[in-house]
């Protein structure tokens, strides 16, 4: 039991799983010999009763008899060795005990390969008859798969009875539990099963040999991708809480979520200030934004409610031109179709910062259905509460005031733009068609389910739109997310431009042709290139966490002229503190209609300034136990190399950053919208860029020290 596996010993498990099921209070920990070094481990939290001899598993349950006087009910008994039963088993062997009202259930499984377990034997109508023990087993009897794997609920009234009039086994002297319950069931009392079908979960700890194939076991669970559940809770990542519709996306949780704003906003009594609430165009956007209105309504706090499907930059714009106390987008930017969220903006249109989230997240979750506050939605359109207004005339004002429409027009550029059934047709339409471009629309149309794929403008989902500039006569390819807040770029040779050589012509842009002066704010994921391109201009480059809210804080601090994300999101200084792929888009034809190049031919300018550095990424599904797990071992096992390169220093600042030799750097991280781990590398070369991602992948899919040398 106190044998090491993983970071924990083994009756650590035991007891984790037991109390998801009983009290402290009610837990008995029954210890032999080495008694004070199990309480030692465990803590004082629990009863200890001493089993002075060892005298068998019966003859162990027998000893909490003194403290169960006069008790009447069920036991979960389980055995200190077996470590891997998950909690939804044991429930499983609950809930069979209790609504099949048996006197005793114990939990088998039938399993492909010989182990020294009791076998079940069943009659011909399934009822358990008998178990008979490896030894005791005839070889007929052997060849039975159906095994008694250990874990049992049983009614204290029969199964201590039987304890006490059991007799020693005659083949070792000892009492076994398993010979009381043969003694029940062939009393006659009821006896049911629970099958579990994971074979990993009854191997029990008695060698050296299982207790290596015990911590694989972990490992597989650690990496199986698995369906991510809520528990009714909301938490939000770096862009907002998201969560999978009709599990954690629930209207039941968008209200109890908007009572929490709703309630922050009485205690500052900023209600006049009211909100703003806007929604893209996914499944159950429209709904959850009119039952959040309907919640502030009921809390009388003025909510302006957008007549329609709209991006989230305009979203944006509107809580800082109302200086509302909060805006709400309804959307899960580029997830998958199955999810949904919201991103909360506070008055000057920024993300709400970690600390204001999590105080969010935890008056949410004390919340329930008779703590919300509501009215009709028709009622309160009535009564004015809620009122419908359209922000799109503005947002295209204020976008078309940062760009210079005459040189667009001058230069007669023909664009196709991919919205990816999103939000970003109709501003981005009106401002190109302003601009005279000829512009041609793809995936315009609504389609909750996005063509069967993540609204994420990334190469592996633009393949009409490259296509499309490869068979027709375009000067440029554009893409927009789900909610129009990140961009894509494809150039008039039909090749995928990535998001770190956007940023880079971009600044270059702003500062050398525009004149613009000032730094630029980056994600620590993304190119250091610019970092190469800010000191040639005696600039500074910020690098701060993944996650816009805080490229948008730096730049404040900073007064930085751009800020940026490899993932596809951007602003500049003096238009919204959010990321705005639809700005974004027409900045870059502003670009090529004023400097008459194109894309290559920037790219191979700006090139010459900073040089050559090239960037992959990977993902990998990722559980919650995997971000305990890595970050543990990252840490404690800090590298001096990764493959070829050294290692110069490490920061924590998000994830684990490797900043290497000839300023390259490798980054493992955790999402903070998928679950998933995304691993990056920046290297000197491609081949450099994929030995990086290659070890890193190693590291944590083995766990193997060597992986890094």
């Amino acid at each position: 039991m106190l044998q090491s596996l993983g970071d924990r010993k083994v009756i650590d498990y035991v007891v984790e799983s037991a109390l998801q099921f009983v009290s402290p209070d009610n837990l008995f920990v029954v210890v032999g010999a080495r008694g004070n070094e199990v309480q030692a481990q465990l803590g004082p939290d629990y009863a200890y009763v001493v089993q002075e001899q060892r005298l068998g598993t019966g003859h162990a349950v027998l000893q909490v008899l003194p403290c169960l006087l006069g008790f009447a009910g069920d036991l979960l008994i389980l055995y200190g060795d077996t470590p891997l039963f998950r909690p939804a088993s044991i429930r499983g062997l609950l809930n069979r005990h209790r609504l099949c009202l048996a006197h005793l259930t114990l939990m088998t499984a039938i399993v492909d390969r010989a182990l020294p377990y009791g076998r079940i034997i069943r009659d011909a109508s399934g009822r358990i008859m008998d178990i008979i023990e490896e030894a005791d087993a005839s070889p007929e009897v052997r060849e039975i798969r159906e095994l008694n794997v250990g874990a049992y609920v049983v009614r204290a009234e029969d199964i201590f009875p039987a304890l006490q009039a059991l007799p020693a086994s005659p083949v070792d002297g000892r009492y076994h539990l398993t010979d009381s319950v043969h003694r029940l069931i062939r009393s006659g009392l009821r006896a049911e099963s629970y099958q579990i079908y994971d074979q990993g979960e009854v191997l029990g700890i008695n060698t050296a040999e299982d207790l290596e194939q015990a911590a694989f076991e972990l490992q597989k669970r650690l990496y199986r991708p698995r369906r991510h559940e809520e528990q009714n809770l909301v938490t939000f990542g770096t862009g907002g809480w998201r969560a999978i519709i009709g599990e954690g996306f629930t209207l039941h949780n968008v209200r109890r979520l908007s009572q929490a704003l709703a309630n922050e906003i009485a205690r500052q009594g900023w209600e006049k200030r009211g909100v703003l609430i806007g929604f893209d165009r996914r499944f159950l956007s429209d709904r959850a934004a009119e039952a959040a209105a309907e919640v502030f309504a009921g809390n009388n706090i003025r909510t302006t409610l957008l007549p329609e499907d709209a991006p989230t930059p305009l979203i944006t714009y509107a809580t800082a031109m109302e200086d509302a106390a909060y805006g709400l987008a309804f959307t899960a930017s580029h997830n998958p179709p199955e999810w949904n969220g919201l991103k909360v903006f506070r008055g000057d249109g920024s993300l709400l910062l970690d600390d204001e989230t999590a105080q969010i997240e935890a008056e949410t979750s004390g919340l329930t259905t008779s703590d919300v506050v509501k009215i009709d939605l028709d009622l309160a359109l009535e009564a004015g509460i809620v009122a419908r207004r359209d922000f799109t005339n503005e947002y295209v004002d204020a976008v078309e005031s940062l760009i210079s429409l005459e040189t667009i027009r001058d230069a007669s550029l023909r664009v196709i733009v991919d919205p990816m059934y999103g939000t970003g047709q109709l501003t981005l339409g009106i401002i190109l068609t302003e601009a005279r471009c000829r512009v041609t629309f793809i995936h315009e149309r609504r389609n909750p389910l996005f063509g069967g794929r993540s609204p994420a403008p990334n190469l592996d989902a633009l393949g009409l739109l490259i296509g499309s500039i490869e068979d027709g006569d375009y000067d440029l390819g554009l893409a927009t997310d789900g909610d129009a807040d990140r961009i894509a770029i494809v150039d008039e040779r039909g090749e995928y431009i990535t998001v770190n050589d956007v940023l880079l012509l971009l600044y270059w842009y702003l500062h050398e042709v525009r004149e613009e002066r000032g730094g630029v704010v980056r994600n620590l994921a993304t190119t250091h290139l610019l970092d190469r391109l800010a000191a040639h201009f005696g600039e500074t480059c910020v690098e701060v966490p993944v996650g816009f809210k805080h490229v948008a804080s730096a730049m404040v601090e900073h007064d930085a002229l751009l800020g940026g994300e490899s993932s596809g999101g951007l602003t500049i200084r003096g238009h919204i503190l959010g990321k705005d792929g639809i700005f974004a888009a027409a900045l870059v034809v502003e670009m090529l209609a004023r400097t008459g190049q194109t894309i290559a031919q920037l790219l191979e300018l700006v090139y010459q300034i900073t040089g050559r550095l090239y960037v992959i990424e990977e993902s990998m599904p990722a559980t919650s136990e995997m971000r305990v797990a890595i970050p543990r071992r990252l840490r404690d096992v800090p590298p001096e190399r990764i493959g070829s390169y050294s290692v110069e220093r490490v920061s924590s600042l998000d994830g684990t950053k490797f900043f290497l030799e000839r300023d390259c750097w490798a980054l493992v991280r955790f999402s903070g919208t998928e679950p998933v781990l995304r691993l990056f590398a920046e290297a000197d070369s491609p081949d450099g860029a994929r030995e990086l991602v290659r070890h890193l992948k190693e590291f944590v899919g083995t766990g193997a020290v060597g992986a890094w040398l």
